[in-house]
């Protein structure tokens, strides 16, 4: 368990699915590139933002495991997507796959409307950065 401490102060509009503020325990920090829908053999998986966006969040959990962190270790996730819409038409299902691949953990979130990705064919791109606390030695 990470000793991140995450506010949302009561002078700002209420965190839903995010926190406002981050205080970041010292660690190792971890810069996770722009995690899309693409599959292993460079496809995109889904069509609907909901679908790329359950893809790009189980590799976002994916590239988490691969250096020993968790959805806990996340501080901060910037997530750029071609319609703000279409985000906001399927945040239920958004939400869900965020909860299976992440749990109930919600770091600082910015999210971003922009025109294209690299790849046409991608709608959702999440970049995150995690930091994986340092742990007190047992002191026995």
């Amino acid at each position: 368990m990470t000793e991140h401490r995450f506010l949302n102060p009561p002078d700002l509009l209420p965190g839903q699915g995010f926190s406002h503020v981050a205080l970041v325990a010292p660690g190792a920090v971890v810069e996770i590139a722009g995690q899309t829908a693409h599959q292993r053999d460079g496809r995109v998986k889904g069509t609907s933002m909901a679908e790329q966006a359950d893809a790009a969040l189980s590799n976002l959990a994916t590239a988490l495991h691969a250096v020993g962190a968790e959805a806990a270790d996340l501080v901060a996730i910037q997530i750029y997507v071609t319609s703000v819409q279409a985000y906001r038409d399927d945040l239920t299902d958004i939400g869900a796959a965020w909860q299976n691949h992440l749990g109930k953990h919600y770091p600082t979130v910015s999210l971003f409307g922009v025109t294209e990705l690299f790849d046409p064919a991608a709608r959702i791109e999440i970049l995150a950065r995690a930091v994986i606390a340092d742990r007190p030695a047992d002191r026995t």
